[in-house]
């Protein structure tokens, strides 16, 4: 596969994944806004710009209206929903050959939704279902990736590119979280700080999941256990480090190309440190410590893709 291939397959799952992400969890907040707790609103939306990675040029000003319009329209910041989507159709349309129709006339769709005044109407009239159509718009493109387009080369970057952003949204959002939240003793958790817990698993959309394996106890390490460990679960750090390395094992077979050994070991030692570690030796050690760890090793992974995948030398590549 061309490396430009490999390059807007990738970025483009990256992006719809990341638009995703935000949606949900400002989304969360809002609905968080509405519950009277001791928790200030600049507070919530300063944990949101965190959990987010705090993008350059965001900053809370105590507008929360600026602050939303701008992390969804505003097409200038790179951040924002709109800008996700717009980069997220360029990167399909340079690859119009390599997708389904279908996968072409969703991520479009979604394109030219979020820029009609009908999306600006549906944001002033009802946020809650805005924010669930632009959602349901790309839980639709990744339904139709799954089921229209082959299972190749092509494909595991997709997935590869959505598991990796992933990871790293997961990993950073737990992170802040702990800080908060996940540390406190037990015997300050409250009304307000499980109304917290339920926040941070909507974010994941993962309520249900937990509340099927721990019922509706919500405790910090239970919920780190889930999210962290969990192997069944599509938004836990495991099972998303589980997809990065079997896309890249499948991009090895069907590309005919090895991965270097770096990019086997690092991708291979964060798979093993989620799949062997238990809750109990994150808890004694550092909790913050071994997620930042985590999206450490998520932007090695990402640099050893790109050297090896997207700018790798005509000898590099005659030599393996």
């Amino acid at each position: 596969m061309l490396s430009r291939v490999a390059d807007s397959l990738y970025w483009m799952s990256r992006y719809l994944e990341r638009s995703e992400n935000t949606v949900r969890q400002l989304d969360v907040t809002l609905s968080l806004l509405l519950d009277t707790s001791s928790t200030t609103a600049e507070t919530r939306w300063l944990r949101l710009l965190a959990a987010l990675g705090n993008p350059p040029g965001l900053t809370w000003t105590g507008d929360p209206d600026e602050l939303t319009r701008t992390l969804i329209f505003d097409p200038v910041q790179p951040s924002s929903v709109t800008s996700c989507i717009n980069l997220a159709r360029e990167n399909a349309r340079q690859v119009r050959e390599e997708i389904s129709s279908e996968q072409w006339q969703r991520v479009n769709r979604l394109y030219h939704h979020i820029r009609s005044p009908q999306a600006q109407n549906q944001f002033r009239s009802n946020m809650n279902d805005f924010l669930a159509t632009i959602i349901d718009g790309i839980h639709l493109f990744k339904g139709v990736s799954d089921t229209t387009m082959i299972h190749g080369e092509g494909w595991q970057f997709i997935r590869l590119g959505r598991y990796l952003e992933r990871a790293y949204a997961t990993a950073t959002l737990l992170e802040v979280y702990q800080e908060s939240l996940l540390n406190l003793p037990e015997r300050e958790h409250s009304g307000y700080q499980y109304l917290e817990l339920v926040g941070l698993l909507r974010c994941c959309t993962s309520f249900e999941a937990y509340c099927q394996v721990y019922t509706a106890d919500l405790t910090p390490d239970r919920i780190l256990e889930f999210l962290v460990l969990n192997r069944d679960f599509p938004h836990a750090l495991r099972y998303s480090i589980d997809g990065v390395r079997q896309s890249l094992d499948a991009i090895q077979r069907t590309g005919g190309r090895r991965p270097p050994e770096e990019l086997l070991a690092t991708a291979g030692r964060l798979h093993s440190m989620l799949r062997y570690t238990t809750i109990e030796e994150i808890l004694d050690g550092s909790p913050g410590r071994f997620l930042h760890s985590i999206r450490e090793q998520c932007l090695r992974i990402h640099e050893l893709i790109y050297r090896y995948y997207i700018h790798y030398s005509i000898q590099s590549a005659l030599a393996v």
